[in-house]
C-alpha cells in the first residue's frame, strides 16, 4: 500500500502544476527522437497522405504505415520520421488528437527498439 501512496502523490504533484506545458516538458526531458508513432490512422490513409498531413511541421524524411503481412491491409498505426527532433516535437504537440482523413490520430514518441522509454542515467 505504501508504494501506491508514493505513486499517487507524485501523480497528484504532476497534475497540480500550474504550467499547462509541464507534462510535455517532463516528457521531453526523458529524451526525444525524430521518429513519431502514430495510431488511429484511417484504413484509407496512404504513406503519401500521412506525410502530407505532418509536413506542415517540418521536413518528413519517411512515413510508414504498418500492414498485415497476409492481407496487406493497414493495421491502423505507423511511423513518421522528421529531419530534426525539434520538428518532431512541434508535430507531436500540434497533431495529437487532430483529424487525418476523417479520423483522430494519436501521436507519441517512437522509442528506440528495446528501450521502452527508459533512459539510463
Amino acid at each position: 500500500m505504501v508504494s501506491f501512496r508514493g505513486i499517487s502523490k507524485s501523480f497528484y504533484q504532476i497534475l497540480s502544476q500550474s504550467n499547462p506545458n509541464y507534462l510535455a516538458s517532463q516528457f521531453f526531458s526523458r529524451g526525444f527522437s525524430s521518429k513519431l508513432f502514430v495510431k488511429g490512422i484511417s484504413f484509407s490513409t496512404t504513406e503519401k497522405s500521412l506525410a502530407e498531413a505532418f509536413s506542415k511541421f517540418g521536413q518528413v524524411v519517411e512515413s510508414e504505415i504498418i500492414r498485415d503481412k497476409a492481407s496487406n491491409k493497414s493495421k491502423g498505426y505507423g511511423y513518421v520520421t522528421f529531419a530534426t527532433e525539434d520538428e518532431a516535437k512541434k508535430a507531436f504537440m500540434e497533431m495529437n488528437g487532430k483529424l487525418v482523413d476523417g479520423r483522430p490520430v494519436f501521436v507519441d514518441n517512437a522509442w528506440p527498439r528495446g528501450s521502452r522509454g527508459l533512459v539510463k542515467q
